[in-house]
Order: structure tokens, then sequence, then C-alpha cells
């Protein structure tokens, strides 16, 4: 079973990526941004919950997360895989991932990162807003809140993984198609 956390900060390019690596892999894709959003469009308590963090830049307790998600795999019991996207985000996240995960007997095969610059995270952060109708990417303030959030809070879960010899960094500048490229090579070296 080929279990992926793809990484990285807000506007890096995760939810483009995983749809070229769901359809190749055959994955399941598992982001926390879409099931937090579904849950606020129809407005479910976890729903109203998530959105009242979202809205400032701020990250969704674990339990919300953690319960969610694991829901979302057990939906799926004959998954060849998983791309979590957007989780884990703490390594509070990074273990209760693992400890789930292993009761299952699997685990995550690697933890792969889209690196990308602030400045260019701004850039297609306003660039998305304009089209996505998410308030969290059309200002400015909560941008550099979540890329502020992401440094402090998520960028460390990193380690978590690199010390079990499962992290990889990728470079996320260029076309889509560039780091599409890039994303595969290091999929089919695992």
């Amino acid at each position: 079973m080929l279990n992926l956390v793809l990484f990285g900060p807000p506007g890096a390019g995760k939810g483009t990526q995983s749809e070229f690596l769901v359809t190749r892999y055959s994955l399941v894709h598992l982001s926390t941004g879409d099931l937090f959003r579904f849950n606020i469009k129809n407005e479910t308590e976890l729903g109203l919950l998530a959105r009242s963090y979202m809205d400032k830049g701020a990250l969704v307790p674990d339990s919300v997360t953690i319960s969610m998600l694991e829901d979302a795999v057990n939906k799926n019991p004959d998954a060849k895989g998983f791309i979590f996207d957007g989780f884990p985000r703490t390594n509070a996240q990074a273990e209760a991932l693992d400890s789930f995960l292993n009761g299952r007997n699997v685990s995550i095969t690697s933890m792969i990162a889209l690196e990308v610059e602030e400045k260019e995270l701004k850039t297609r952060l306003l660039e998305r807003g304009k089209t996505s109708g998410r308030p969290d990417d059309a200002d400015p303030e909560v941008i550099q809140n979540r890329i502020n959030t992401y440094n402090k809070e998520t960028s460390p879960v990193k380690n978590h993984y690199d010390t079990q010899g499962k992290y990889c960094g990728v470079n996320g500048l260029g076309s889509i198609e560039e780091i599409t490229d890039r994303l595969i090579a290091v999929i089919d070296s695992l």
C-alpha cells in the first residue's frame, strides 16, 4: 500500500499535484481542507467549528482533524493507498496518524514536501483567491498568518518523518508538469 503525505506550505501546489498523483497511482486523495470545506458547506457542527479557526488562518484542533481523517480512511477499505494532503500539520497529528495506520498494519511510505519560497506562495494564494471564493486566499493578512502558522507549527513535522528516513523535499517551482515529473521520479524510486 502506497501512503504518501504531500507536504508544504499553503499555496505550494499540494492540491494541484494530488490530482495527478491520484490518477497515476490509483490512490485516494484525503485533503483535510476539502473535508473541512465539505463540512462547512453543509453547515455540520464540525464544519462550523472548523470555520471559526480557518477564517482566522489558525489550525483546527487535532482531535477534530484526526477523527475526520480516520472516518475518511475507514470509508475506503479497498484503497490501494492514500495521499494525505494538509495532514499531519503537527507532531501530535503525525504520531496519531502513525498509530492509526499501524493499527491497520500499514504505515506512511513517504512524506514528500513541495518547497516554495514565501514570496511565490503569497503570489499564488492571492491569484487563487481571485477565483476560489475562499476568503482565506484573498486577504494578505490572513495569508501571512497562515504562512507564519505553517512555519511555526507545521514545518517541524518534517523532522518526524525525516528521523524515520521517510522525508523527501522536492522543488515546487516551475511548471505544473515539471513539478509533477519531479514527484513521479521520487515516488517511482520508493
